[in-house]
């Protein structure tokens, strides 16, 4: 059995896919296209406008490739590329609206609610919650920005940020709870 080292295989895919090789664009695009389109539906309900998203970023993925250090991983490269494009394409559409910052209690969440909730359900849960509450959750909980980052990429305050945190994880666990009392019976 033969093992492929696929570090070393992905780094030479972008330094043909650099070079504007087409077929080594492809395989980049092949490779990672699925995570990618993940990332943009998590910022974007519809999954046709996250496919556009995510064919934009890529489009800059390719024209910025030459730019990347091979610093860090190539993934997360694009999957910030792919962020800063849902945000834009929000900001485009003018869909962005936050709720006003509010003082806000820390909570340990650790205390997580057991569920039997499915994928699908969780995505439609995170669909649910207004844009400004979904953007910062999935920026915090999901792609790990801390707060800092989230404010200077949204242009919002750190205190704005965590409001909003605060407030999508208790819309999320009433409805958590809301969907187990319905589908199983339980809270």
């Amino acid at each position: 059995m033969k093992v492929i080292q696929l570090h070393k295989n992905e780094t030479q895919l972008i330094q043909r896919a650099a070079k504007n090789n087409r077929e080594a664009q492809h395989v980049l695009y092949e490779l990672h296209s699925p995570k990618m389109l993940s990332v943009c539906r998590y910022y974007i309900k519809d999954v046709h406008q996250a496919e556009e998203v995510m064919l934009n970023g890529f489009f800059k993925v390719f024209k910025y490739l030459k730019t990347f250090k091979n610093e860090g991983s190539f993934e997360g490269w694009v999957r910030r590329i792919m962020v800063r494009e849902a945000i834009s394409y929000l900001r485009q559409k003018k869909t962005i609206e936050f709720a006003a910052e509010d003082e806000y209690i820390e909570r340990d969440y650790s205390n997580n609610i057991k569920s039997n909730i499915e994928v699908a359900e969780i995505q439609q849960l995170i669909d649910s919650l207004p844009e400004g509450y979904r953007m910062v959750f999935v920026m915090y909980a999901i792609e790990g920005y801390k707060h800092s980052e989230i404010a200077e990429l949204l242009n919002i305050s750190e205190g704005t940020s965590k409001s909003q945190l605060f407030k999508a994880r208790q819309m999320l666990q009433k409805n958590i709870k809301e969907l187990n009392k319905s589908n199983y019976g339980t809270n």
